[in-house]
């Protein structure tokens, strides 16, 4: 390892040290094998080049539960970094609309505090066991994910299908459409819009304008029409947010619920099907929950968090930290740090709850028990109604998202064989679209349902959008 750093005015500057390039296939693939190269040269904290932006990259578990924990000396907030304000970060950097966002965890400074009770409030309807609007929320996941099966499997009682496209992403989307009382199409847009901005892409700006003003005119249909949906607490929570403060707020909770728990669920599918055997051993333990709780360690959906700006400079791991300098920290890799993971039980169904997935500290994540709610109920339904789940794919085809942010599939191709005891509605008879299992009728008339059934019929391709 090469150790560079130091103390005072001899030691290098961030943009000194020819960071290495972050992005691109090898890191896509095979992210992990990155992490160790850094590791293996820098130590607990590595710079890397960012799409042409030099950031400091945290690999180290103690490095980042003391950022995390020390929210006053580590702020979020674009203002605070150095570089920008000096006119050294490009105007049209592709990271920036979802760095500059406007919301409770993009926020810095001592609105945070109002912010986040806001939302605790808001969200404990949907999150308190025993309360009306969860136990709602809990019938009606189950209810979509049976639904979503059931049109996954109209082609036979055994078959393939992209299981990212027909049912991790629609499952969540209709759940988030439901917290926010938001119509099908509407939702489904927005949240195409929101893959663009976590994945950096050419038109992420554009996409930023689109999902902000969508959720701009659901958040003012709320404030004259409010209903038992989670725009409506947080209003009466925090009377006084402008339309602009609503729409990063609502935009905020699309990303969290619809993107991050797709992740979740596709992520817990390949790690019972391929990994070490101790998430399924806790699946087939009935510990579906502690399932989920292994995933988030082994493959967190979060890749790198939005970064923390030190108010002075400060010594971390092998280097100095200039005030100002951008610092992002890599969940997997600090999950893989030999320092935690050495101390934590070899060959153990149960795993540890002091992972980073959900952050730590007065910023962990506000939605993280109704994600991880719903990944659980999805996963349920998943492994109790098919006999048998396999990749279609090597393990090593399968394609993930190139995405500073989030570690996802785009596609997770799977075959199936469904139960014996579980019914099949042949293609061809009535839409399972107007029926659930339970014999309800259901007319949602989501663009998501027709783009499902699209799937189905192979009329649309699911690598269109």
């Amino acid at each position: 390892m090469e150790r560079v750093g130091g103390t005072g005015d001899g030691a290098p500057t961030l943009e000194s040290l020819s960071p290495e390039p972050l992005l691109g296939r090898e890191y896509r693939d095979h992210p992990d094998v990155v992490h160790e190269r850094l590791r293996r040269r820098h130590g607990a904290v590595a710079p890397v080049d960012l799409l042409g932006v030099p950031i400091w990259l945290v690999l180290g578990y103690p490095e980042a539960l003391y950022v995390l924990q020390n929210d006053e000396r580590w702020p979020k907030g674009m203002r605070y970094w150095r570089a920008r304000n000096e006119g050294r970060v490009p105007a049209d950097w592709p990271v920036a609309p979802a760095l500059t966002a406007q919301n409770m965890m993009a926020r810095g400074g001592p609105d945070h505090a109002r912010y986040r009770a806001a939302w605790d409030a808001a969200l404990k309807p949907f999150q308190v066991p025993g309360h009306p609007q969860a136990r709602r929320l809990r019938d009606n996941i189950r209810g979509t994910a049976d639904e979503l099966i059931t049109i996954l499997v109209r082609g036979g009682r055994s078959g393939t299908a992209d299981l990212a496209a027909q049912f991790s992403r629609p499952l969540p989307l209709m759940v988030a459409g439901e917290l926010l009382g938001a119509s099908g199409s509407q939702g489904d847009e927005a949240l195409m819009d929101i893959w663009r901005i976590l994945d950096a892409g050419p038109d992420a700006a554009d996409a930023s304008a689109r999902v902000l003003a969508a959720m701009g005119r659901l958040g003012e249909e709320k404030r004259n029409r409010p209903g038992e949906d989670f725009p409506s607490y947080l209003l009466a929570a925090h009377p006084r947010l402008t339309t602009s403060e609503l729409a990063h707020e609502l935009t905020m909770l699309m990303g969290m619920i619809s993107d991050h728990a797709s992740i979740l669920i596709t992520n817990a599918v390949v790690e019972i099907i391929t990994g070490d055997g101790r998430a399924r051993a806790s699946l087939s333990a009935g510990m579906i929950r502690e399932a989920v709780n292994h995933v988030a360690l082994r493959k967190p959906p979060l890749a790198n968090f939005v970064p923390r700006f030190p108010l002075k400079d400060e010594r971390l791991g092998e280097y100095v930290i200039r005030a100002g300098e951008p610092v992002w920290i890599a969940t997997a890799a600090t999950h893989a740090d030999p320092r935690f993971a050495g101390a934590l039980p070899a060959g153990r169904a149960a795993g540890t709850r002091a992972h980073l997935s959900w952050g730590a500290g007065p910023r962990q994540c506000p939605a993280r028990e109704l994600s991880t709610l719903l990944t659980t109920l999805a996963l349920e339904r998943l492994f109790e109604r098919f006999a048998r789940l396999d990749l279609a794919v090597p393990e090593d085809q399968l394609p993930w998202r190139s995405s500073p942010f989030v570690r996802g599939l785009r596609a997770l191709p799977v075959r199936y064989e469904v139960k014996e005891s579980e019914p099949v509605t042949p293609a061809g008879t009535e839409d399972a679209e107007t029926r659930g299992r339970d014999g309800e009728r259901r007319r949602r008339g989501s663009l998501m349902r027709r783009f499902l059934a699209g799937l189905v019929t192979g009329t649309v391709d699911p690598n269109a959008f």
